[in-house]
């Protein structure tokens, strides 16, 4: 019965994930505990919970996992400094002094990392490293319900790989074909993520909420789209690709674009973060989205012919592209398609627990055909009475203590029904990047200023980001087009065509905040510029209470269904705590707060201080 704690750190979204026995225990992300998003720092905080949950020391431990092998990515480095030079010399210079007193003697860094938890024995910790891709598959097909599938994991890179085509049979995970390093579909989106001035490694989603309002009809976004399949990439049918790297510098640069060669091709020049959106920007986003769904697809029929499987498991920071994953439903390729709800690096910490359980120590793997093993993803902590009574005396908060849970529902399902914006906070917080339910803002999304008043008073971020909606999965029939489950809101389909409202007949020529502001649907909020959404299908089974939450708003709306956003303002990570809960909501304009049987009205709450109440709460990088 082995006692495994994963760990990814030291590159992006470090995190921490524990197995008992193969049971998922616990998983967290650093960033929700240290208030800084995306840390790469090692996850002390959430090893510490990870073994508090499990009741754990580390001395318990049969094995700590990485989920990255830095010697082999540092071979990749410098081949590609040798395969390029002299160019790079700036970026080899910043880059290798880095790996010399860190990433080479990454063994010491963990065990100094795991001393700053608790004292241990060093002589008894038995310290695996996993490979990046490996890390990916198995978070994603152990956890899945199937014996047999395909896996699919695409990402930017890890070591050499940049995707790979696998087959999971049992405890074993043999992998097919690999796509290496520099060609790579996830450092291809990335690449126009910065040169459509979004952050790389965090705007990748952003760029995907942009596409939509792309024309797909108009000539200049045709002409984007032939411009990057016939200078930028060469797609293969079996998905592999091949990268003009004269048009890139991410392999020994500082950025990730030659920005004249880019401004030549597209006659479009690299747009400042933070500056207007044009349509042309659009236009590119639209382009460089359809590239990837094809590729992506092509990536996946090749997987069914290698493995004969009629299920896929996918993993890999592209996988969160649910857009391409709503394709992938609909080609019909496969009967059943899993999505790790972490599919990006933290996730890879799970992973590297699960491989080595099952790899490693030659587990046997018992698989439930009807469930995942992730749970619902709430495998993050919850906090009692005692937090959240700390919190009142702290703040002076002004807080209703409703004790029955029904009542509670019932009277937060009427305030939602009147206009009202919710933060709702319950049980164990959610593993991965999507809030599911646990730390989620949510409104009626059949309120046509309920878009404009999230994005712009509440979340603070830019206007055109979509929202999902959370719907019961018994109803999710009726108000889209999709005939599976979604719980982890890793796919995109249409809005139902009676939901839809007539658009004008020049449509994708309006601006972009006429178009945005274009009333769709009766689902206004949730509603897409294409008349899509992003979907999570709520169950009794994983969360109860959101799925009696949406039962009582179906009996005041009747429609079972919520806009769903995560519990955070633009630039910091989802709240973790009570604390981070009531800071936020009195740094933003939602009017109610619940936290467990707790109910927090705004207009009742004492002056709040937002600079200094900020300043002392959040942690500043």
């Amino acid at each position: 019965m082995p006692n495994i704690l994963g760990i990814s750190a030291f590159y992006h979204d470090a995190a921490a994930a524990i197995t008992v026995d193969g049971v998922i225990i616990a998983a967290a992300q650093e960033e929700r505990f240290t208030r800084i998003k995306h840390t790469p720092d090692f996850p002390v905080q959430a090893i510490i919970y990870c073994l508090e949950e499990a009741g754990l020391t580390i001395d318990h431990l049969d094995a700590v996992v990485f989920y990255d092998k830095p010697l082999l990515t540092f071979e990749r480095l410098l081949q590609t400094y040798y395969a390029f030079a002299p160019k790079g010399l700036i970026s080899f210079l910043k880059a290798i002094p880095v790996w010399l007193e860190q990433k080479l003697f990454l063994k010491k860094q963990i065990r100094d990392g795991l001393a700053a938890v608790m004292p241990y024995d060093k002589k008894k910790l038995k310290l695996l490293f996993t490979e990046h891709h490996l890390s990916h598959a198995a978070s994603t097909f152990f956890a899945s319900p199937f014996e047999h599938a395909a896996i699919l994991t695409v990402d930017g890179v890890g070591e050499w790989a940049t995707a790979t085509i696998s087959e999971g049979k049992g405890n074993t995970i043999t992998v097919k074909k690999e796509l290496n390093f520099p060609h790579s579909v996830g450092l291809l989106y990335s690449a126009f993520t910065y040169y459509l001035g979004f952050t790389v490694n965090s705007g990748e989603y952003k760029l995907m909420g942009l596409a939509p309002y792309g024309n797909p009809n108009a000539d200049q976004t045709q002409h984007y789209i032939q411009q990057i399949k016939e200078k930028l990439i060469s797609i293969k049918e079996d998905g592999s690709i091949w990268l003009d790297q004269s048009y890139f510098k991410y392999s020994t640069g500082l950025t990730m674009t030659k920005d004249s060669k880019w401004e030549s091709l597209f006659g479009l020049k690299r747009r400042l973060p933070e500056s207007e959106l044009l349509q042309e920007h659009c236009n590119l986003g639209y382009a460089i989205q359809q590239v990837t769904e094809e590729v992506v697809l092509k990536m996946a029929a090749f997987a069914k012919a290698e493995t004969a499987a009629s299920n896929i498991c996918l993993a890999g920071g592209v996988a969160l592209n649910c857009v391409a994953n709503g394709k992938l439903l609909k080609e019909n390729l496969f009967e059943n398609i899993y999505v790790q709800p972490a599919s990006g690096d933290a996730g890879g910490s799970l992973g590297a627990a699960l491989a080595a359980h099952y790899m490693y120590f030659e587990e046997t793997r018992n698989v439930d055909s009807q469930k995942d093993s992730m749970q619902g993803s709430y495998l993050g902590p919850y906090y009692s009475d005692k937090e959240i009574t700390i919190l009142n005396k702290r703040y002076k908060a002004i807080a209703n203590k409703v004790p029955e849970f029904d009542i509670l529902s019932k009277q937060v399902a009427s305030e939602i029904a009147k206009g009202a914006i919710i933060g709702w906070f319950q049980g164990r917080m959610e593993f991965g990047p999507r809030a599911l339910g646990n730390r989620s803002i949510i409104g009626d999304p059949s309120n046509t200023e309920m878009q404009k008043k999230l994005n712009l008073k509440i979340k603070k971020r830019e206007s055109f980001r979509p929202f999902a909606p959370s719907v019961l999965n018994s109803d999710a029939a009726t108000f889209f087009d999709l005939e599976t489950t979604s719980p982890y809101m890793t796919l995109v389909a249409d809005v139902k065509k009676n939901i839809q409202k007539e658009v004008p007949s020049n449509y994708h020529e309006l601006p972009l905040l006429e178009k945005l502001y274009c009333e769709r649907s009766n689902l206004q909020a949730i509603t897409h510029l294409d008349f899509s959404a992003r979907i999570q299908t709520v169950h009794k089974e994983t969360n109860p209470k959101y799925w009696q939450l949406l039962q009582d708003v179906k009996q005041e709306t009747g429609k079972g269904i919520l806009i769903n956003t995560s519990f955070n303002v633009r630039g910091e990570p989802i709240v973790c705590t009570p604390e981070d809960a009531y800071t936020c909501f009195m740094n933003t304009e939602m009017d109610i707060l619940v936290i467990e049987n707790y109910m927090y009205f705004k207009t009742e709450q004492p002056e709040w201080d937002t600079k200094e109440r900020w300043t002392k709460t959040f942690k500043k990088d």
